[in-house]
C-alpha cells in the first residue's frame, strides 16, 4: 500500500541526561536503539529526504509505514551512538547543522540548562563520514538564533549566511531548514524563501500529506522519557502524547466516525 501521509521524527542529543531540563531531548543510546528496532519491527522504513520530496511532489510512490528520520543541532551522539544503529538497519537519516559552530559545542544551551553544561558537536570529518554512508545535511542557521527576534539584516545573514556555509562545506546545494526553536513568523518564512531553501521543518505535530505547507512541514518531537512502545503509539497517531490514555481516545473517536457519531461537546 502506498503512504498517503508521512510523519517526521525529530531528534537532538544522543547520549547522557544530567538532569531533567536535559532528559526532555537527550535520548540514551540504548533507549534509540529501542526506538529504531521495535520501529522495524512494526514495520516502518526510514526514508531519505530526496524521496521524501519526490514523494511530496508526486513525482514518487513510498510504500506505507515510512518516514523521515531528522536529528536537529549536530550533535556528536550522532556520530557516535545514531549512526551504528541505523547502519545496522540500513536506515538514512537527515541532519540539520548549526553552520558557524560545527566542531565546537551547543552554545546557545548554556543559558538554558540549568547546570550550564554544553555538548559537543560533530565537526567536518564526522560529516563527511557520515555523508559517505547515507546521512544528509541541512540548515538549523548560523547560530541557532531564535529568529523572529532578529532585525531583517541579521535574519538574512542567519538564513542566506548558514546556507552559503554549509554549501561549501559539504560541496552541495542545502535545501532544507529546520526553525531552531521552531519559531517562525510569516516574515521569517518569506526570508527563508528568500535565502533560496525549497522547504522548512516546523516543531508543530502531525502528519505531512501532499497538501502540506512546504514551510510548515510537521515533526513529532521524540523525548528522552519515550519508551520504544510509547514512540511506536506517537509515530502511529502523528501525535507528540504517547500515552496510552490519548491512543484510547483516538480509537474512540475514530469508532465514532466510522459510525456516523460525535462525542457531546
Amino acid at each position: 500500500m502506498n503512504a498517503e501521509r508521512i510523519p517526521i521524527l525529530m531528534y537532538h542529543r544522543i547520549g547522557d541526561a544530567h538532569n531533567d531540563w536535559e532528559r526532555k531531548y537527550c535520548v540514551s543510546p540504548q533507549r534509540f536503539a529501542e526506538h529504531m528496532h521495535t520501529l522495524a519491527r512494526a514495520g516502518w522504513q526510514a526514508v531519505t529526504i530526496d524521496n521524501f520530496f519526490a514523494w511530496l511532489d508526486g513525482r514518487k510512490e513510498l510504500p506505507n509505514q515510512s518516514f523521515l528520520l531528522t536529528f536537529d543541532d549536530g550533535f556528536l551522539g550522532v556520530h557516535e551512538h545514531a549512526a551504528p544503529v541505523l547502519k545496522t538497519l540500513g536506515w538514512p537519516a537527515t541532519v540539520f547543522l548549526v553552520s558557524q559552530l560545527i566542531g565546537q559545542r551547543d552554545a546557545w544551551c548554556e543559558e538554558h540548562n540549568p547546570s550550564g553544561i554544553t555538548y559537543p558537536l560533530m565537526d567536518a570529518s564526522h560529516i563527511r563520514e557520515l555523508r559517505a554512508s547515507g546521512f544528509s545535511f541541512h540548515s538549523h542557521t548560523r547560530n541557532h538564533a531564535d529568529l523572529p527576534t532578529l532585525d531583517d539584516s541579521a535574519l538574512r545573514d542567519q538564513l542566506a549566511g548558514a546556507r552559503n556555509d554549509l554549501q561549501a562545506l559539504l560541496d552541495d546545494t542545502v535545501d532544507y531548514l529546520a526553525y531552531p526553536y521552531g519559531r517562525y513568523d510569516d516574515r521569517v518564512l518569506h526570508a527563508t524563501q528568500a535565502a533560496g531553501y525549497r522547504a522548512a521543518f516546523s516543531v508543530q505535530p502531525g502528519f505531512n500529506r501532499r497538501d502540506i505547507d512546504r514551510f510548515r512541514l510537521r515533526r513529532l518531537d521524540v523525548f528522552g522519557t519515550d519508551s520504544a512502545t510509547a514512540l511506536r503509539r506517537k509515530i502511529t497517531l502523528g501525535s507528540n502524547d504517547g500515552s496510552l490514555t490519548h491512543t484510547a481516545a483516538y480509537a474512540a473517536s475514530r469508532l465514532l466516525a466510522r459510525l456516523g457519531m460525535r462525542r457531546n461537546e
